[in-house]
């Protein structure tokens, strides 16, 4: 086999119509594996399985986590607020707080949770410390691009 450099490139004189078949085959798959790992950052985040969802404002508000379950104790969920296509919306700043009313001797209890965005806007990373379990309402609110909005919902903590 003879090699050819020319001012245009390097070529191959003998096989190569296979060679260029290769080099371009190869070129091609380099090519949708880059254009593909640039666009696997499609802001999709796994929020678990559903607990509860509840309409605020024009929107839908979806507490989710792994294990299905809020548990009490120092626990990590999702918040994710929707449009009528199920579609997430940013909301700006969001706020969850789990209240249980004064029970008989127990005061009342406001356990907030901390939350933290994601790479999808609209979908919300929360963890809470709920002090014990049992039934609790859940409330939540926005303020920001979508406008304003809370409501409240009840939870069972396990």
């Amino acid at each position: 086999m003879r090699v050819c450099v020319t001012r245009v490139g390097l070529y191959f004189v003998r096989g190569s119509n296979i060679m260029s078949k290769y080099i371009l085959a190869f070129s091609l798959l380099a090519l949708l594996l880059f254009i593909a790992s640039c666009g696997s950052k499609a802001s999709s985040v796994d929020t678990g399985k559903v607990i509860e969802s509840a309409p605020i404002g024009n929107l839908t508000v979806t507490l989710s986590s792994p294990s299905g379950q809020v548990k009490h104790g120092g626990d990590e969920f999702f918040i994710t607020f929707k449009d009528s296509s199920g579609k997430p919306v940013d909301v700006g700043a969001a706020a969850v707080t789990f209240h249980m009313p004064q029970m008989a001797s127990m005061a009342q209890m406001n356990d907030p949770a901390m939350l933290t965005t994601t790479d999808t806007p609209g979908v919300y990373r929360a963890k809470a410390n709920i002090e014990v379990a049992g039934e609790w309402q859940t409330q939540v609110s926005y303020e920001g691009p979508a406008g304003k909005g809370q409501t409240s919902f009840s939870v069972t903590a396990q």
